[in-house]
């Protein structure tokens, strides 16, 4: 009985949410403020379009007040939690930030001139300055070049910047925010892998994009790195396939089998979903988890090589920095000797110098997908039928209608 109401519930939400323009998603109404004197719990649940991602906090409440990872530590209001919201899987959607923008008049900290708006330079109270965020969910990222202490092996050239902001000694990217959670299993941090350590990313990011002028405290990063550590993020429920970390059921669904050391790493069975044995699952429910099942084997089959355990990977070229048309990105041409490469983001090849790291970008984990639209580094899928196309096209697979809805549909439970 409960899993039924569960269901109809979460199929309730789905159209009031579709006749309201998907404005009244939990995603869109939850935030949380720099700040905030609350408490974050053992464990929450937050609305997305495609049911609900979970929040595991594994080591109990944590009291937010005088907490590191909610209070600002710089001069501009943002905290870690600003551009890692748990109703977005510890990321940020851009659902949420239209919403955001409409709420405070883009006055919230996340539109902070200095990487919240497409350049510093740009009139901020204009909603065309953030349109990298809003619309890809991108951040601005500065970077120095030449990197300090290294001698580059190829030429650097912007061929076009659109929002101006590429200066003499410094290059501008745009990326999306990693998901700050299941770090257990990550062991590259950041789409270019430039920091070593969770704490060094703490500083980095205070100093960057909280813009603080005091390094923070032992004790702060001690309180960022621990928080960090403990959190486990994934989908919880589906609103055709009902609870997702029920028992007897796939055990690697949900943040607790995700912090029970249960990632993609292998074929954990899916065989309850394939044919249900229960009675009571029927219909749609049936249908969509039998599609799930499906979509498990199509992944092991075909992306696991890569995507291992779900999880961030070391850097990789797979050509989502590829510039293959008009683009509100810069474009940089890259010389290597007599190779000319036209690219959106250099990637790991603006911290090594290296020719070979050119477009070389670490890949996003797969948890909490359903809750942190768009994908890819630079924002570039707006669904996960995009990002499936994309590694049809790129990788020359030749998938079925079928098989590429059933790959969808096991990414939408992750």
């Amino acid at each position: 009985m409960k899993r039924k109401l569960v269901i109809a519930l979460l199929a309730l939400v789905a159209v009031v949410a579709a006749q309201s323009g998907g404005g009244a998603y939990g995603s869109a109404q939850v935030w949380w403020d720099a700040g905030e004197r609350i408490s974050f719990p053992w464990q929450e649940e937050y609305n997305n379009p495609e049911g609900s991602v979970g929040v595991l906090n594994q080591n109990g409440m944590v009291r937010t007040q005088e907490h590191a990872f909610f209070e600002a530590l710089g001069t501009n209001g943002r905290a870690c939690i600003t551009c890692h919201q748990p109703s977005n899987g510890m990321s940020i959607s851009t659902i949420t930030l239209a919403e955001r923008w409409k709420q405070t008049d883009g006055k919230d900290p996340i539109f902070a001139a200095f990487d919240g708006s497409n350049c510093p330079d740009l009139p901020q109270a204009e909603i065309s300055s953030h349109s990298l965020l809003l619309e890809r969910g991108l951040f601005r990222i500065p970077l120095p070049w030449p990197p300090r202490g290294v001698t580059p092996e190829f030429r650097l050239e912007v061929v076009s910047d659109p929002a101006g902001c590429n200066k003499p000694g410094m290059v501008s990217v745009y990326r999306r925010p990693r998901v700050a959670a299941n770090l257990k299993y990550v062991g590259t941090l950041m789409a270019d892998g430039r920091e070593a350590t969770l704490e060094s990313q703490a500083i980095s990011a205070a100093f960057g994009h909280e813009q603080a002028t005091v390094h923070p405290t032992v004790e702060q990063l001690r309180q960022i790195v621990a928080f960090e550590k403990q959190l486990f993020v994934a989908q919880i429920t589906d609103i055709r396939a009902g609870l997702l970390d029920e028992r007897d059921g796939p055990a690697l669904l949900g943040p607790e089998n995700v912090a029970l050391n249960k990632p993609l790493n292998t074929r954990i069975s899916f065989a309850s979903w394939k044919e249900p044995q229960d009675e009571r699952v029927t219909g749609l429910q049936r249908e969509f988890r039998q599609s799930v099942a499906r979509g498990s084997e199509v992944f092991f089959q075909n992306c696991a090589r890569c995507h291992h355990e779900g999880m961030a990977t070391a850097p990789m070229n797979i050509g989502t920095t590829d510039v293959d048309g008009p683009s509100p990105l810069p474009v940089f041409r890259i010389t290597c000797g007599e190779k000319k490469i036209e690219t959106h983001d250099p990637g790991r090849a603006l911290i090594t110098g290296k020719c070979a790291d050119v477009g070389a970008i670490v890949m996003q984990q797969f948890r909490g997908l359903a809750a942190r639209a768009p994908y890819f580094s630079n924002g570039s899928a707006k669904t996960l039928d995009d990002v499936v196309g994309f590694y049809e096209r790129r990788y020359k697979m030749a998938f079925t209608d079928r098989q590429k809805q059933d790959l969808v549909d096991f990414l939408k439970v992750l």
